[in-house]
């Protein structure tokens, strides 16, 4: 069985401010959330490996793709890392896979009471696909779907967990954190976190087959609403 894992840092249980995601200005405070996110890249991976799977890629998802802490992740993982990456977020991910996980994710932009809310880009104000608004699980859920692979675990904070549910039939989650606003939250403790997505991940990828891919109905209309005329015009 192969797993695929898309690990971003926002939704990482501990980290709640931008400055702590950024590599080129968050110093030790990056650093710090670097070994975070490969702690519970870890979790995850041991998880998969335990509900049967026996090939894991993990693609680092955030930034520049070059976050993860090679020499600390789980060695039974094959590490997808830098740029440039055609299928960003999803490079890689082919129909060989049978289930897919999303860890550290957040909630699209404009979502109320979530950690760092964004979708891609600070420019981006909303994305929708076929009159439906979605952030980063959605727009990396489908291409994923269309390829017959199910999504089947969402880790990040209690919004993207509620954003996963109502996307996602069946999909497991854990939320790591409960935003009190958009740089502020109610942490689990990192070691529990872990716990929680190790053992789901077990129960994801061991349940993977009562969890249909979704797709999104063709002819696909995407609409990309940017906060700005100039970043409209750019990406004419």
């Amino acid at each position: 069985m192969k797993a695929y894992i898309s690990i971003d840092m926002e939704g990482v249980c501990g980290i709640v401010r931008e400055i702590e995601t950024d590599p080129k200005k968050g110093g030790d405070a990056y650093q710090q959330s670097r070994h975070l996110m490969t702690q519970e890249a870890n979790a995850a991976i041991e998880g998969c490996i335990k509900g049967g799977a026996t090939e894991v890629l993990i693609a680092d998802s955030h930034w520049n793709f070059d976050n993860l802490v090679p020499e600390e992740l789980h060695e039974a993982a094959t590490l997808l890392r830098g740029t440039p990456r055609g299928l960003s977020m999803m490079q890689g991910l082919d129909a060989s896979y049978d289930a897919a996980l999303f860890v550290g994710y957040h909630a699209r932009a404009g979502t109320p009471r979530a950690i760092l809310d964004h979708t891609y880009s600070g420019t981006i104000a909303a994305i929708r696909v076929n009159g439906t608004e979605v952030g980063e699980t959605g727009i990396n859920a489908y291409p994923a779907g269309h390829q017959g692979v199910p999504v089947v675990l969402v880790t990040g904070d209690r919004a993207v967990t509620a954003e996963a549910k109502a996307l996602i039939p069946n999909v497991h989650t854990v939320a790591v954190k409960d935003a009190t606003g958009a740089t502020s939250a109610r942490n689990l403790h990192p070691k529990k976190a872990r716990e929680q997505i190790r053992a789901e991940a077990t129960k994801a990828i061991q349940g993977a087959k009562s969890i249909p891919p979704i797709r999104a109905k063709t002819p696909i209309e995407m609409i990309i609403e940017f906060r700005g005329t100039y970043a409209a015009d750019a990406r004419r």
